[in-house]
């Protein structure tokens, strides 16, 4: 037994120091390593295993000396660095406020729903019950191919305005709406095969807001689809630009490929005066839906200060490695 100890605690001082050096590696973000990025996505998993692993050594460290106080002290910077960047989405101000529970007017007030597909994925008669069970106003599906958007046929009927892109890359992507689209435009903001969807919609009232929808690259290496390795992240900071350009109000929505808490999120909110409806309700984990450990926001929306929110949900998965996210909006 104190051999089987010794080798415990061993593990213990392993493990604890591998968190802390990942953790000051995660503050810096290097183009020339895209695992770099990688590092800062799981903050909460790597919040709770410093609090677990901290717990655990301060009930079983029997010799307290300064490699012991060296030691506990990189797990609370561990866990003051990551709950510190996660805090405002659990317990922080909500930058986008809730309704103010009057009656919702049905000519300011608009619902979406957004959804990576998965390419892959072949469970479309799921993921068409959701949408029926929803009835959003306004659909976004990302990583549509041919064979997605020929699923999709079933809901032209009842979305009568349509942007479709179809790829077989896992970028392509389809828009439906209520409500009427104009302006619209499809741009290739850092790839010549990622497109963005950009439109104005129209609500009953004949009031109208700018949709940017997005689906950057994602940061790991691929040899059959596109990456951003090595690269400057650009897409979402041109996005920013947009949104700051124009006096309309912008609602940018999609898979973001980042968490909403990486630099390059922070940047594009910035720019373009965006908030991100998460702060102050929850994390809202996204990705991967296949994991019930190792999952973190992808999918996101941003909107500027003429919106108020009424309802935010994730919605089940199905078959795909995203869940659905759904919100109502109030337009002021």
């Amino acid at each position: 037994m104190p051999a089987l100890r010794k080798i415990l605690f061993y593990l213990l001082i392993f493990l604890s120091s591998a968190l802390i050096v990942i953790t000051l590696l995660s503050l810096f973000y290097n183009l020339s390593f895209w695992y770099s990025k990688i590092l800062d996505f799981p903050r909460l998993q790597y919040f709770l295993l410093g609090f677990l692993l901290l717990l655990i050594f301060v009930l079983f460290n029997k010799k307290w000396n300064i490699a012991s106080f060296f030691l506990l002290s990189g797990l609370l910077a561990v866990i003051i660095i990551h709950g510190s960047l996660i805090y405002p989405y659990l317990f922080g101000e909500k930058s986008v406020p809730d309704h103010d529970g009057k009656q919702i007017r049905a000519e300011t007030s608009f619902d979406i729903l957004i959804a990576n597909v998965l390419i892959s994925n072949r469970k479309s008669d799921e993921f068409i019950r959701i949408i029926k069970q929803q009835d959003p106003d306004i659909l976004l599906a990302m990583e549509v191919d041919d064979w997605w958007i020929k699923e999709l046929q079933v809901l032209k009927e009842s979305y009568p305005y349509q942007m479709e892109y179809p790829l077989d890359n896992a970028y392509g992507m389809s828009l439906y709406s209520k409500f009427p689209m104009d302006n619209k435009k499809i741009k290739f903001l850092k790839h010549n095969d990622v497109p963005s969807f950009h439109a104005r919609i129209v609500l009953g009232s004949a009031k109208s807001f700018i949709l940017h929808a997005v689906h950057p690259v994602a940061p790991v290496p691929s040899s059959i689809y596109p990456d951003n390795v090595g690269e400057e992240e650009i897409a979402l900071l041109k996005i920013g630009e947009l949104v700051a350009s124009d006096s309309l109000a912008s609602i940018v929505a999609g898979d973001f490929n980042d968490v909403s808490w990486s630099h390059t999120s922070r940047m594009f909110g910035e720019k373009g005066e965006l908030e991100n409806v998460r702060n102050g309700r929850g994390l809202y984990n996204t990705f991967d839906a296949t994991s019930p450990i190792l999952r973190w926001p992808l999918d996101h929306f941003f909107v500027t200060r003429e919106f108020t929110l009424a309802e935010l949900e994730r919605l089940p998965k199905f078959g795909s490695d995203h869940f659905p996210l759904y919100a109502r909006f109030v337009l002021k």
